[in-house]
């Protein structure tokens, strides 16, 4: 058995603005971490082919990531 349920219903003028304001509204870090995110496995997938273990040699990201570190810190 199912119960009733109420919903409230905005004026018109004031449901345009609701929708209006909640569909603009986006933070700032939606947006960065997943182009961050993106980056940084790109990175890793262009970096992959050159192995640098066992020569000792310091990749190109590991020198990207401490540019970056540096930048931030």
């Amino acid at each position: 058995m199912s119960a009733p349920t109420h919903t409230r219903s905005l004026p018109s003028a004031r449901r345009a603005s609701a929708t209006t304001v909640a569909s603009t509204r986006l933070h700032w870090w939606a947006l960065a971490l997943p182009a961050l995110a993106f980056g940084l496995l790109l990175l890793l997938l262009a970096g992959s082919g050159e192995a640098h273990a066992a020569t000792g040699e310091v990749s190109g990201l590991v020198h990207v990531a401490e540019q970056v570190l540096r930048a931030v810190g």
